[in-house]
């Protein structure tokens, strides 16, 4: 029997056994998470359908090109570590499931954290909250650091950067020749400045003097206010960026859709 609200078996062991994945594995059980949370009348997925999911070119990095036999090698391994499961009597079709709730040990925000990380990889806090909101909701990053704190103490996330303003994280689920990789690309990278840097404890306003041409000075220009409006623009401007790439995966679904229905209707000589 398998718990609707979280996806995970009731007799599934509840102590956390995640290990570190491939880039295909990660992929796959990246998919089977958030399709799971964005089309749950889709989910549990055929083969085909992850196979789809998995080269789609809409939130995906890097992007893949996967062959069935690909992605049905990775759910056998995903299966045998108990991160996937094969769900029985559902048509003829054979569909899969994740246990990555238990598998890794988190909740739903967490999961959601996890599953953008294992399909795009390394980002900013701003990047991450903005993506993996189309998940679950998470309104701000001062919803976000708490989640990532938790991660990072049960060792699921990695901090690449210090933190601070651009702070980057990606998951601790790769080979470890990815990883060393990964944090020898931001060793060399120009370090991130800290954030008192640029959120000090008090700004200077900044005033014009009276012109007698002009009448009375304008208002004291608060600089701190101006940094967060400007980080506000950024961030709506992001959410621009995921409101498209929601359009072109909703996009991608439909077709997806129109061609399982094409081929049942020939199925059934329709």
């Amino acid at each position: 029997m398998t718990d609707a609200a979280t996806d995970v078996p009731e007799s599934f062991d509840a102590t956390p056994r995640w290990r570190e994945l491939s880039s295909i594995d990660r992929r796959v059980l990246g998919v089977l998470v958030e399709k799971a949370k964005t089309t749950p009348d889709a989910y549990p997925m055929s083969l085909n359908a992850i196979t789809t999911g998995c080269n789609q070119k809409s939130n995906r990095d890097p992007l893949m090109h996967l062959e069935p036999d690909d992605v049905e090698e990775s759910l056998d391994r995903l299966r045998e570590w108990g991160a996937v499961g094969l769900v029985q009597g559902v048509g003829r079709v054979s569909k899969y499931r994740h246990y990555a709730y238990q598998w890794f040990g988190v909740d739903k925000v967490e999961l959601a954290v996890m599953a953008e990380l294992l399909l795009r990889g390394a980002q900013t806090e701003g990047e991450l909250r903005g993506r993996a909101a189309r998940m679950e909701p998470i309104g701000s990053l001062s919803e976000l650091r708490p989640v990532l704190g938790s991660l990072k103490a049960k060792g699921l996330v990695l901090p690449l950067t210090p933190e601070g303003r651009g702070h980057a994280v990606t998951h601790a689920v790769y080979l470890p020749p990815e990883l060393e990789k990964l944090r020898a690309q931001y060793r060399s990278a120009p370090a991130a400045a800290p954030a008192a840097e640029f959120t000090p404890p008090s700004r200077p306003v900044v005033t014009v003097p009276a012109s007698p041409a002009t009448g009375p000075p304008p208002s004291p220009v608060n600089t701190a206010e101006v940094d967060s409006l400007r980080a506000e623009l950024a961030e709506l401007r992001g959410q621009v960026t995921q409101l498209r790439e929601q359009v072109e995966e909703l996009a991608a679904d439909q077709r997806k859709a129109d061609e399982e229905l094409r081929t049942l209707r020939e199925a059934l000589g329709g």
